[in-house]
């Protein structure tokens, strides 16, 4: 995959992300996630979602302070350059369903690419994000995964799950990020106060 093509995530996103999901349409439709983390232009992607309900397993469960078998809803992401097989990464996304329930739009995979992202989707039912918890790991990669994204033998995997935690304290969602590990950098930037 060219250079062009690499994905830097930088921890500032999610207040880019924040800042967006209260902008005008306009505003929010002009770029999304993976454009701010490539630098390519949303013509060159090509996006798919899609969502089903699952029943919250043990560990979702606990995350969320449901008890298991809680409706979940799970959506998938995939988004690719326009001239290649394999997606820049495979995202996927766990929200308790019913608190996403008053606006049924959220529900809908047909909606993707949403406008502003998770946090404007959010913000509809009148959920603000206060912070995001990202984990990171390095690992060989599922047979599954290694085929997803075309990975060459050998090639690790940056797996990275994001809690992201509403102003009460709640969590909101929890996502599983796999980036190949030979084309994707992570970046934190953390800004300090001055005396």
């Amino acid at each position: 995959m060219p250079k062009a093509y690499d994905v830097v995530r930088d921890n500032r996103r999610h207040q880019w992300e924040k800042d967006r999901a209260r902008a005008p349409l306009a505003v929010r439709a002009r770029t999304g996630a993976v454009e701010h983390d490539t630098g390519l232009d949303s013509r060159d992607l090509v996006f798919h979602a899609s969502y089903r309900e699952i029943p919250a397993p043990c560990d979702l469960a606990s995350t969320f302070g449901v008890p298991v078998g809680t409706v979940l809803l799970e959506r998938t992401y995939r988004t690719r350059c326009a001239d290649t097989a394999e997606p820049v990464e495979l995202v996927t996304s766990c929200l308790v369903r019913d608190r996403l329930a008053a606006n049924p739009d959220l529900l809908d995979a047909t909606k993707e690419p949403w406008p502003g992202g998770t946090q404007h989707q959010l913000a509809t039912v009148g959920i603000e994000l206060d912070r995001i918890e990202e984990r990171v790991t390095a690992r060989a990669p599922t047979e599954d995964e290694a085929r997803e994204l075309g990975l060459p033998p050998g090639t690790p995997v940056i797996a990275l799950c994001k809690t992201s935690y509403g102003t009460d304290g709640r969590v909101v969602e929890v996502s599983r990020v796999t980036l190949p590990g030979h084309r994707s950098t992570l970046l934190f930037t953390t800004p300090l106060e001055r005396w």
